[in-house]
């Protein structure tokens, strides 16, 4: 039996059967690329399996051995690869340029930073593992673009051809010279190994003579500034100055481009793994460096809490009170993790949870309602009174006290409103309710929220909270 083999059947006591199986068939059937840079949604919902669990199984084949994780920061605007890390903790804070887009980007957790699983070459070895080997058309849709452009598997070539002029690998230290005739088009030089770009302003009248143009990548200039010229024809000398092979290619910004980039799909951000339980559980304390700072524009916070818990430990006892509220975490915690939610820490008697959407929180919220009221229901008597609050808003991903951990004004504002809760109540605030699958929930379950204006301690503005009936 192979070492594969052994590791597959290991991960069968973690994941289940029929999507580690499935797993399988991808690293012994599937074309190489397919293997590089895996998108887990793509993945389930090609094979049709819930989205949280086979995040879940392929968090735990990395944990075996069988995939590596990058962590990859996009260009919001093309979907291009701008850095590449094997670990959130070399994710930098400062802004990431595109020079394909001509513009900078701070980083945020939410859409800007991809998680993705390459098989290891333990396992399988692939083109991708040697990237610099891939021709230049792989090179781009392995490398270059992120998981989120939808990149056809039949006709690829072809439509790239729609818009790419001329390629060139360029090895370290030589020198090439392109000719061609430029249509009066906006054209770009673009390097996808040293991301540099030279935009070319292509008007005005037809040129017989020969315009020159001369370039050198060298990872120090990125030729953003454009260039205007004429249609006609253009020698193009071009230099390598790095220990790399590069792949420069003139493309033409027309609407073939712009189309193969418009298609989109579903990616597994770091905000959704940072809020995974599986991954807090398997990764602890090595996801965030002490000193990193990694924003988030929307992240949601539920803020639980034992209503009279110290009474409870007068009235039946220490042990007995303990067990009780040792089998609240546990349901709590099954709950937040089934709603796509991680457990970030425990308080006492009090729970912190991060959910990547305002209606998963609030979904979870009502079923631990409803199962504390279950609970009690067993046990005949109402000792379990849960009070919970829920919030949504920008913060920063933090690591305090060997955790991952939030900070920011959304997790004090979240932490109030349970505070205001009195028991078996959920608040939320108007940036809960507002979000259009939060407000369906509450339709489709016939609820309607009471409202109350309210100062919160320590927030300087009276808020508009909701009572979850």
């Amino acid at each position: 039996m192979s070492e594969a083999q052994v590791l597959f059947g290991i991960l069968r006591h973690s994941a289940r059967s029929d999507i580690v199986d499935a797993i399988e068939r991808l690293v012994v059937e599937a074309p190489d690329r397919k293997l590089n840079r895996v998108n887990v949604l793509a993945f389930a919902a090609d094979q049709g399996f819930d989205e949280e669990q086979a995040i879940n199984a392929f968090l735990h084949s990395s944990r075996l051995g069988l995939f590596e994780m990058s962590w990859n920061v996009l260009c919001p605007g093309c979907g291009g690869v701008l850095d590449a890390n094997t670990s959130l903790k070399t994710v930098q804070s400062e802004t990431y340029n595109c020079t394909l887009c001509a513009a900078g980007y701070e980083p945020t957790l939410d859409e800007m930073v991809e998680v993705t699983f390459t098989v290891s070459p333990r396992v399988r070895h692939i083109e991708a593992h040697n990237p610099h080997e891939l021709p230049p058309l792989e090179y781009f849709r392995q490398i270059y673009w992120g998981s989120g452009i939808d990149l056809p598997d039949e006709g690829y070539e072809e439509k790239v051809d729609q818009f790419i002029l001329e390629s060139l690998e360029l090895p370290p230290g030589e020198k090439a010279v392109i000719s061609l005739q430029l249509p009066a088009e906006f054209t770009i030089i673009f390097e996808p190994v040293t991301h540099a770009a030279q935009f070319l302003d292509v008007k005005g009248e037809p040129s017989k003579e020969r315009q020159t143009l001369s370039l050198v990548f060298d990872r120090m200039h990125r030729h953003s500034e454009a260039i205007e010229l004429r249609p006609g024809p253009l020698r193009i000398m071009m230099e390598n100055h790095t220990d790399l092979r590069v792949l420069p290619s003139i493309c033409l910004a027309n609407e073939a481009l712009h189309t193969l980039l418009s298609q989109r799909r579903p990616f597994l951000t770091a905000k959704r793994l940072l809020s995974n339980q599986t991954f807090r559980d398997i990764y602890r304390t090595d996801t965030i460096d002490i000193d990193q700072r990694l924003k988030i524009t929307s992240l949601t916070f539920l803020f639980t809490d034992l209503r009279g818990s110290t009474e409870l430990y007068e009235r039946v006892g220490d042990l007995a009170a303990f067990d009780l509220v040792k089998t609240h975490f546990g349901i709590l915690h099954e709950i937040v993790a089934a709603e796509a939610g991680a457990v970030v820490k425990t308080i006492g008697d009090a729970v912190m949870a991060t959910f990547p959407t305002p209606d998963r929180a609030l979904m979870a919220a009502m079923r631990m309602r409803e199962a504390m009221l279950s609970l009690n229901k067993e046990r005949g008597s109402d000792d379990l009174l849960l009070k919970i609050g829920i919030h949504e808003g920008p913060c920063i991903a933090v690591s305090l006290n060997e955790r991952q951990d939030y900070f920011g004004q959304t997790v004090n504002i979240a932490s109030r409103v349970q505070h205001l809760a009195t028991s078996r109540e959920i608040f939320a605030t108007s940036s809960v309710l507002d979000n259009p699958l939060a407000a369906e929930l509450m339709t489709t379950r016939g609820l309607t929220p009471q409202s109350h204006h309210v100062a919160l301690r320590g927030i300087t503005d009276a808020m508009d909270i909701f009572a979850i009936p």
